[in-house]
């Protein structure tokens, strides 16, 4: 399937330089974003401390998560996802698209765009449709900085935005696969890091360490659509969402790179808790368009700031481009979320990634 497999590491091979240009002539297309209004949001807990980081960025982690909200705190528990929270800038009332399905909402997440504008509204891998046409944050960091990407997709539905590419190596598993949990992604995350960190790859696109890490978790919405939103199925699912969270940064720990990257958690859909019923006092569906949350902690990021400006997770691009100090001069509709950072933005860092 266009060079994916689904072996132990089913990554991309190298692309050519011929294909690499093919790629940066049709991504670019350099219209100058502009900033975003606000609103408010809160942290779990009382403000912490943070502890000592670099206000440097060298990397960055990306959870993305499913059927996950502020409740979702009080029935886990999950610990590291509650420290993120309060040790960095947080607003558990960032907007998702509307409806909040896998792919569409992934698509504008990646796209900066709202669905009516990236045109992905279907939520099957359909493979006659090939990839989406609009650039990727991918494109626009490798365009922008010539930074490198590597994607951890648990759903087979995202084939559909695995396009191929020289700065970006994708994994997909999902329900194919029952073998492919929060804790085999993560082995499979440990296993891509030892190769990359090697310097030869071992045929990967991306042959150094990435400078951002994606990593997908959908494993509560799945729990709580399938067995409710406060069953023993959802707990579980929480907790092993948490765990695999936890051990991706202790890999990084590992590396030397932690004190040195900035990690974004938010989520494509909420759960049906806590939200207001809809006409005629019915529960509300995964096609209402819940909050979720949307918080940055670690490298360069205010601690126990809680998120005054509104949020949407199509911003989420800006502003992982901003942590890297990359511009973003692009066609979306992702804005910066200004007020979680440290400093003003900073000269682009030296690339240390070997091609």
């Amino acid at each position: 399937m266009n060079g994916l497999t689904e072996t132990d590491h089913p990554l991309f091979s190298t692309c050519t330089k011929f294909f690499r240009q093919v790629v940066l002539l049709a991504c670019w297309i350099p219209v100058i974003a502009s900033a975003g209004p606000a609103h408010a949001g809160q942290a779990t807990a009382a403000p912490m401390k943070p502890p000592a980081v670099s206000t440097h960025t060298q990397s960055v982690i990306l959870f993305i998560l499913e059927g996950i909200d502020r409740h979702s705190l009080k029935i886990g528990p999950m610990p590291t996802l509650n420290r993120l929270a309060i040790e960095g800038a947080t607003t558990w009332s960032a907007h998702t698209v509307a409806p909040p399905l896998r792919l569409p909402a992934m698509a504008s997440l990646l796209t900066g765009l709202p669905i009516d504008q990236h045109g992905i509204s279907w939520n099957t891998f359909e493979f006659s449709r090939g990839y989406p046409r609009p650039p990727t944050l991918f494109d626009y960091l490798d365009l922008g900085g010539g930074l490198d990407s590597a994607i951890f997709f648990m759903d087979e539905s995202l084939y559909q935005l695995a396009k191929p590419a020289p700065y970006t190596d994708y994994q997909v598993c999902g329900l194919l696969r029952p073998e492919c949990s929060p804790d085999r992604l993560v082995a499979y995350i440990r296993q891509y890091l030892k190769k990359a960190s090697s310097g030869h790859g071992y045929g990967h696109a991306v042959l150094a360490l990435p400078h951002l890490l994606v990593v997908h978790l959908p494993a509560p919405e799945r729990a709580g659509t399938a067995h409710g939103w406060g069953s023993k199925e959802y707990r579980d699912a929480l907790r092993s969402v948490d765990h695999a969270m936890r051990a991706t940064l202790d890999l990084f720990k590992e590396h030397g790179l932690l004190a040195h990257t900035t990690i974004f958690v938010t989520a494509l859909n909420g759960t049906e808790v806590g939200q207001a019923p809809t006409a005629g006092g019915k529960p509300p569906t995964t096609t209402d368009s819940p909050l979720v949350p949307w918080i940055v902690s670690g490298a360069g990021i205010k601690g126990g700031h809680t998120i005054q400006q509104p949020v949407s997770i199509l911003d989420t691009g800006a502003t992982v481009m901003r942590t890297l100090a990359v511009d973003t001069h692009t066609e979306w509709e992702s804005r910066v979320v200004e007020e979680v950072f440290q400093n003003p933005p900073a000269v682009a860092p030296a690339l240390s990634t070997s091609r």
